[in-house]
C-alpha cells in the first residue's frame, strides 16, 4: 500500500494530542480547554481519513476542508494553551511547527483538488 504523507502526520499528531492531553489532566488539571484542545486535534486525523475513503470529488474537498479547519482550531487551543502557561514555549512552539506543516499539506490538498474539479 501506498505511504500517504498526510495520513501518517495527521495519525503521529493525534499521537501528541493525546500525550499532551494526558499531560494537561494528569500534572496541569486543566479539564475544560484540554478538552477542546483533544477533540479538534484528533480530528485532523479522522477527517483526513474520511477524505481519503470519499465517495466522491465532492465528499473528499468536503471532508479535507473539515480537517483544515479543525487544524486551524487546533492551532488556537495551542496559542491559549501557551498564552495561559498550560503548555510553556517549547511544548507549544514544537506542537505548532507540526501543525503548520499538516495546515501546508491539507491547504496544498484543497487547492489542488479545487483546481481539478
Amino acid at each position: 500500500m501506498k505511504e500517504n504523507i498526510l495520513l501518517e502526520k495527521s495519525f503521529a499528531f493525534a499521537i501528541r494530542v493525546v500525550n499532551a492531553y494526558k499531560y494537561l489532566i494528569e500534572d496541569k488539571k486543566e479539564y475544560v480547554l484540554s478538552k477542546q484542545f483533544l477533540r479538534s486535534g484528533t480530528s485532523i486525523g479522522a477527517n483526513s481519513e474520511e477524505a481519503v475513503g470519499g465517495q466522491s470529488k465532492a465528499d473528499f474537498i468536503s471532508k479535507i476542508s473539515i480537517a483544515y479547519k479543525e487544524a486551524r482550531e487546533t492551532k488556537y487551543w495551542i496559542r491559549l494553551l501557551k498564552a495561559t502557561n498550560y503548555f510553556d514555549e517549547s511544548q507549544a512552539d514544537s506542537l505548532l511547527v507540526d501543525l503548520d506543516e499538516l495546515l501546508k499539506i491539507i491547504g496544498k490538498i484543497q487547492i489542488t483538488s479545487k483546481n481539478n474539479s
